[in-house]
């Protein structure tokens, strides 16, 4: 008599197989628990540097790296258009003296790195491997992730510099060279996170999010790489909100849905590429500024959910983060929330420990099943780039964010201390929400150590290795521009050389612009 167990692994599978419905390993949290990792990154690169540490001799065991709103725009701090930005959101990073900085005293080859970073990813990358390469390692010994998700950008974040095409090619590039150069770096996490933040709902998160994928991977396969060369890099990243169980099921429909999309659609025959890797990251979108302290419930409800989905790695939000960057207290608080989960909660010790509850599977499939039309009918449209390009999936999630927003004003949604159960009283009275803040000091010291890195380095060797790069650049300009996986095909060398030479953020993104051109995005939904 076949037992109960056996008829649902018969239905859903087992963990650690295909389609990795109930998780990608079969011990999953019972041998090693998810990589913690919280996202940080404020003012200098010292300033960061301090907090990182900091994070690691707490028990975290990851870096992620919040880079500020110039660096993300292949801008150096001293830009005019800079100004007022500088170390605000993130991180500035202008030369390779600041990364270094940035990694003083980082033990670079034992610690795993994320870099959230699209539009200026392959210098950031470069720079990274520079600073590795000061301190006697190979690059191929680094861990780690560059985010390198370009088409999310028009459809959602909105930090693109170029026109689509441009930037989509050098998205290829990165992971064509880290498949060559880096096997132990994930070139890409292509990013559900942002757009569900930019108001999607849970079915155009995956859907959006994969069709993404799928035109990286055509155009990889394009210029003549074997999928199963560069798909067990691919990374994912995803967000995480309040709606438990459907967070639950959106993690396990992910899987299913993306290992039969590698599987039947591009032909692997590869296990490991077939196995979805993804981040998570609570929502910050969904923390309030009302109330803060509620916010710690919500990143703990979040949290659980993203463990009960089967996360790879996880960043748990501060509860001050509606108020300004995150002070030590809160993210001191937002690490230990996923350290209680992974220690005292139990749900360790087995594997998808809700699976073959009904109302789950049962949100699993139909999670999938909408999941896989639209999928559909963003392949009628000529997939995610010309999409994109003709506004459909901005126009997704703007209809997505305004109904939702709707909802919240009407009080069919309620959101705790906001339009229910609201006090007043001032929270900035209380100390507990002490703010952390950027000093001016700070920022003056960041632009004088641009000026004299530029005073010091070999200007001509710099201004030569940039203008191979825009000529190569401008060469290779156009959907049809890259024909083959070769190194002259690969702007990553030059980026690379570049950086050696010290050349800047900003003189890199310059040199791009002067072969691509800034691009501009229609506005208004339609």
């Amino acid at each position: 008599m076949r037992t109960e167990e056996a008829t649902f692994s018969d239905k859903v599978g087992n963990p650690g197989e295909y389609p990795y419905t109930r998780g990608i390993y079969p011990e999953m949290y019972r041998t090693k628990t998810w990589t913690m990792r919280q996202y940080s990154g404020f003012g200098s690169a010292s300033d960061t540097n301090a907090r990182f540490k900091y994070l690691l001799s707490r028990g975290q065991t990851g870096l992620s790296v919040a880079f500020d709103l110039p660096t993300q725009l292949g801008l150096d701090s001293d830009s005019p258009r800079a100004n007022g930005e500088v170390g605000k959101v993130g991180v500035a990073v202008s030369t390779l003296d600041n990364m270094e900085a940035l990694f003083a005293g980082i033990p670079v080859d034992r610690v795993s790195t994320s870099m959230t970073i699209n539009s200026t990813a392959s210098t950031m990358l470069a720079m990274y491997i520079a600073t590795a390469e000061a301190r006697g390692f190979d690059k191929s010994v680094l861990r780690g992730t560059i985010q390198n998700d370009m088409l999310k950008e028009y459809a959602a974040r909105n930090t693109y510099i170029y026109p689509p095409e441009e930037s989509f090619n050098l998205c290829i590039d990165i992971i064509l060279y880290c498949a060559r150069e880096m096997p132990r770096w994930h070139p890409i996490s292509i990013s559900g996170y942002h757009i569900r933040e930019a108001g999607a709902n849970a079915v155009q998160e995956l859907a959006f999010t994969f069709a993404d994928a799928i035109e990286y991977v055509s155009a990889a396969n394009a210029r003549g790489v074997p999928v199963d060369t560069f798909c067990p890099q691919l990374s994912f990243f995803f967000a995480v909100r309040n709606d438990f169980v459907e967070e639950i099921a959106k993690f396990r429909a992910a899987r299913r849905i993306w290992a039969k999309i590698v599987k039947e659609r591009f032909y692997s025959t590869n296990k490991e590429s077939m196995k979805l890797r993804f981040h998570a990251q609570t929502s910050g979108e969904s923390l309030t500024a009302q109330q803060p302290l509620n916010n710690i419930v919500r990143v703990s409800v979040q949290a659980l959910a993203a463990v009960l989905g089967g996360a790879q790695s996880l960043h748990t939000n501060s509860y001050d983060e509606a108020l300004g960057l995150p002070t030590e207290e809160a993210v001191s608080i937002a690490l230990r929330t996923q350290q209680i989960i992974a220690e005292e909660s139990g749900v360790t010790k087995t594997v998808d420990p809700l699976g073959g509850s009904y109302y789950l599977e049962a949100l699993t499939d139909e999670i999938e099943a909408r999941v896989t039309e639209e999928l559909a009918r963003v392949d009628r449209l000529g997939g995610a780039l010309a999409a994109i390009k003709a506004n459909y999936f901005q126009n997704e999630i703007q209809k997505s964010a305004y109904a939702f927003q709707k909802e919240v004003d009407s009080g069919e949604r309620t959101i705790v201390g906001v339009n229910r159960f609201s006090e007043r009283r001032d929270r900035e009275s209380s100390p507990s929400f002490r703010k952390q803040r950027i000093s001016e000091a700070s920022v003056k010291a960041q632009i004088r150590s641009l000026k004299r890195f530029r005073a010091e380095r070999d200007s001509t060797k710099s201004e030569a290795s940039l203008s191979r790069l825009e000529e190569a650049a401008d060469k290779l300009k156009g959907a049809a521009g890259r024909k083959s996986q070769g190194k002259d095909n690969n702007l990553m060398y030059l980026i690379l050389d570049a950086v050696r030479a010290k050349a800047t953020t900003g003189e890199i993104g310059d040199a791009l612009r002067m072969a691509y051109g800034d691009y501009h995005a229609r506005l208004g939904i339609e």
